[in-house]
């Protein structure tokens, strides 16, 4: 019964907020060329769709590490759908670059349109990585963060895979701070084999300190690629290794 409930009201939020986004992309268009109040009204929606269900914890840490000023290729590590939504806690004005399929989802693909985020196809890697550039250096010339999924697809078992070069090539060529995000929880927010939600789900957030754009310059994009796969395993480790001491605790 609740997961009925919460899945009306999620759609009624996606109507609500889908239909605001198209009218801020044509108000303000000629003079937010960043886009930045669909931005905001996006994530709105992640507050009004994470903290409605008052059995669901939120542990977010790391954002003293964002400067608010300056824009970032982020890296995430992708478990589910879920991981979109819950970056908006990261407060920065950012793009997508995601699979053309995510484009034809109800909802969610005229939001990602109406963002102005970044569409690639899968098996066309040279067409997908010069839009990832041309379209990434546009956004971060305009101060808009790009926030890409290195390992290319979402993780079969939760633990990071191997990194892809095509964020680690864009924060090279743009000459900006890569800032590595550690998610968990995301897979865990439906029920085993199940349509239904858990409602006793915990989404961790972890933002790690950026790597500057001095060492980015100067390191191969794959050398950092593999530097940068450590550093988020290594994060995934300890907060998975938290969380399981505050569960006995």
């Amino acid at each position: 019964m609740f997961t009925l409930i919460f899945a009306i009201y999620t759609l009624v939020i996606l109507t609500i907020f889908t239909t605001l986004s198209f009218v801020a992309l044509i108000v303000c268009y000629p003079f937010d060329k960043r886009r930045r109040v669909v931005h905001e009204i996006s994530r709105w929606l992640c507050f009004f769709w994470w903290y409605v269900p008052l059995t669901w914890k939120r542990k977010i840490s790391g954002l003293e590490n964002v400067d608010k000023n300056k824009p970032y290729v982020i890296v995430i590590n992708h478990n589910s759908m879920v991981d979109i939504i819950s970056l908006y806690f990261v407060r920065l004005n950012f793009r997508w670059v995601s699979k053309q399929e995510v484009f034809r989802i109800p909802f969610i693909g005229p939001m990602l349109w109406m963002h102005g985020d970044i569409a690639i196809q899968r098996g066309r890697a040279t067409e997908s990585m010069k839009k990832v550039i041309r379209d990434g250096m546009m956004w971060l010339n305009r101060g808009v963060s790009v926030a890409i999924f290195p390992e290319g697809t979402r993780s079969k078992n939760g633990e990071i895979q191997r990194f892809k070069g095509g964020a680690f090539v864009l924060a090279k060529e743009a000459g900006v701070d890569i800032l590595p995000v550690v998610m968990d929880g995301t897979t865990e927010i439906f029920r085993p084999k199940s349509i239904f939600f858990n409602w006793k789900h915990c989404l961790t957030l972890k933002v790690l300190p950026p790597i500057p754009a001095s060492k980015v310059a100067e390191t191969d994009a794959n050398d950092m690629a593999q530097q940068v796969q450590a550093m988020m395993v290594e994060a995934l480790a300890q907060v998975r290794e938290e969380n399981a001491k505050n569960k006995k605790e």
